[in-house]
């Protein structure tokens, strides 16, 4: 699809004031000596600049939109001469101009099945328009033209609905018109070849079995359709997480953004259950077994050609197979531990923990803090051509070529304590242990720790000094960690605020004090606050970092370190000897204008330090 733009009569080198040549009351349609005379009256661009736009491409037959052309130019605005005048910016300008309401593209609140019923896909693309929304008895439609809008009497008499005209980015409208009609047609062409009753999902099963001799049912394709859809807007959309949750009558699409769900689309329960089975055939997993959870891997690639991963993990429910797929990107394992949000001090620590011969380090926190990105990150970092790292992991979160992962599976009796035994047999210089659970495992990797070996390794505490009295409850003997431990880092992730829309605000006495007491800490003269827009869902934040407490085992608190070591005393001997307390490094990052006095509350633990 593309849109017209022809020159227009009038010339626009003739003008010398907006008010000897004034632009037509009405415009048919917007073409690009309109765009540039409208942007020379309100002194967007400098005109020698417009003039010589206009003769080189008053002969020209393509077939694209004024705002693009303009926007190709890379000219800087006029009114703000520090940014340029892109695709986005003009098309505000040009909704403003036809006093229709600007409106941003989410194709994850797109109602497909709704929006495509009410007029053809012809029709559409012959207009360039798109339907949106229909409700409450109006149709919002979308156009890259809002001057053109010959067609709205004799549509609205057509659907009996009233039709609200709203503006949109001419290259949103190219990408996303063909794309409502197809994943509207898949869905609907799908569901009538699944219509029904539940028996249609093992007919379905059956079709997808022929799939493997390539004899390729026509309908299956509408679901392959589906997925790849899915896939796509989950990685264009930042989602850590996509959820397919069965309901009674329906099924629930929700992706996980910045630890945030959102419900993306609702589809009938046979397309779901079809779209499930799509996903474990892609995972290799058994698509007949559905009474017991299962486990499976996707290794694919996104529009951009980055390779992506995704995990795989099935349960039963109530109303049929919740499905959850845990995406991961290989650039998440970065460089610069600063951009994980370690502060110079703490990345400077971290790397001298782990470049000792040996020892043992803890990563603690909950599930989804972040501890499988920084042990992955420093793996990468560690694993040279001289070492040889392994890995014992349930399950194996990524796939990394640069070491030597192994799966715990527990049915066969390899279990962590057995893998970590396997791997001291193959001359591993740094070991990773997914989880210590139990006192076996605990003691194999303190052990594997003392005989010259490097072990990272992951618990579940609430903070670093909880994870020594762990220990200490799990039955490792006090003197043994003595002697292993090296450091405990335990960590959080934190939202950041976006970029676009945050603004400066005051912050209470009262505020500050929530997640710097009992530490005196200088309260900043100003900080951050979320607003919302369009580029972050309008949640006023946008990607998340971390937040870190590293404690370094010095002698002090060795001495701490018996079988009845009191917990408080240890971490008041902890903050002594330097360590910053998350909420105090959450603190920081308020006052640095990264996130927000709420985020902080809501995943730190709180200070207690009497």
């Amino acid at each position: 699809m593309s849109f017209a733009s022809s020159p227009n009569s009038l010339p626009i080198y003739a003008m010398n004031t907006p008010s000897q040549f004034p632009l037509p009351k009405t415009i048919h349609t917007l073409r690009l000596s309109d765009l540039l005379r409208l942007l020379l009256t309100h002194g967007r661009v400098d005109k020698s600049l417009a003039e010589k736009l206009h003769q080189d491409r008053k002969r020209d037959t393509s077939r694209i939109h004024p705002i693009v052309i303009v926007a190709e130019q890379k000219w800087p605005d006029l009114q703000a001469p520090t940014q340029l005048l892109t695709v986005e910016s003009l098309s505000r300008f040009v909704a403003e101009q036809a006093d229709v309401p600007y409106y941003q593209i989410d194709p994850l609140k797109l109602d497909f099945s709704t929006a495509a019923q009410i007029m053809s896909q012809a029709y559409a693309e012959r207009l360039r328009i798109m339907p949106i929304t229909v409700k409450d008895g109006v149709a919002t439609i979308a156009t890259a033209d809002p001057f053109h809008q010959e067609w709205l009497p004799d549509l609205e008499r057509m659907l009996k609905l009233r039709i609200q005209v709203v503006m949109v980015n001419p290259l949103d409208l190219q990408r996303y018109l063909p794309e409502v009609y197809q994943l509207s047609a898949a869905i609907q062409s799908a569901n009538a070849a699944k219509a029904g009753q539940i028996v249609g999902v093992q007919n379905f099963e059956q079709l997808i079995e022929l799939g493997k001799d390539r004899q390729l049912d026509a309908n299956e394709q509408h679901v392959v359709n589906i997925v790849d859809w899915l896939f796509k807007y989950a990685f264009e959309q930042r989602a850590s997480d996509i959820h397919l949750e069965p309901r009674r009558s329906l099924g629930l699409m929700r992706f996980r953004i910045d630890g945030v769900l959102h419900q993306v689309y609702q589809l009938p329960g046979n397309i779901m259950n079809a779209i499930t089975s799509r996903i474990k055939l892609l995972g290799r997993m058994d698509m007949v077994e559905k009474r017991r959870p299962q486990d499976g891997r996707i290794k694919t690639v996104s529009s951009d050609g980055k390779e992506i991963e995704l995990r795989l993990s099935t349960m039963p429910t109530a109303f049929g197979e919740k499905l959850v797929m845990r995406i991961f990107k290989p650039d998440i394992l970065v460089q610069d531990f600063q951009l994980l949000g370690f502060s110079k001090r703490q990345s400077e620590q971290w790397s001298q923990w782990t470049h000792q011969p040996n020892g043992i380090i803890l990563v603690t926190g909950p599930t989804g803090s972040g501890k499988t990105t920084t042990l992955y990150t420093t793996l990468k970092q560690l694993a040279t051509s001289e070492v040889n790292v392994c890995t014992v992991e349930d399950p194996i979160e990524m796939i990394e070529p640069a070491f030597n992962q192994m799966q715990v599976t527990q049915n066969i009796g390899l279990g962590f304590a057995e893998g970590i035994r396997t791997l001291m047999r193959q001359d591993p210089d740094i070991i990773m242990v997914g989880e210590i659970r139990d006192q076996q495992t605990a003691d194999m990797a303190i052990q594997a720790a003392l005989t010259g070996h490097l072990v990272l390794s992951t618990l579940h505490t609430n903070d670093a000094p909880s994870a020594i009295t762990r220990l200490l409850d799990l039955g490792v003997p006090a003197y043994l960690i003595h002697s292993s431990l090296l450091g405990i880092m335990a960590q959080r992730l934190v939202r950041t605020l976006c970029p676009h829309c945050k603004t400066e605000a005051e912050i209470s006495d009262a505020e500050w004090a929530s997640v710097t007491r009992p530490f005196k800490a200088t309260k900043p003269a100003k900080v951050m606050q979320a607003v919302g827009c369009q580029e972050c869902r309008h949640t006023g934040y946008r990607g998340r970092t971390g937040i870190y407490e590293m404690l370094t085992l010095t002698s002090a608190i060795r001495k701490l370190i018996t079988p009845e070591t009191d917990l408080l005393q240890l971490r008041q001997a902890a903050t002594q000897a330097g360590m910053q307390p998350l909420m105090l490094n959450g603190a920081e990052k308020v006052a640095a204008g990264l996130t927000t006095v709420e985020e902080v509350l809501k995943v730190a633990p709180p200070l207690e330090m009497d």
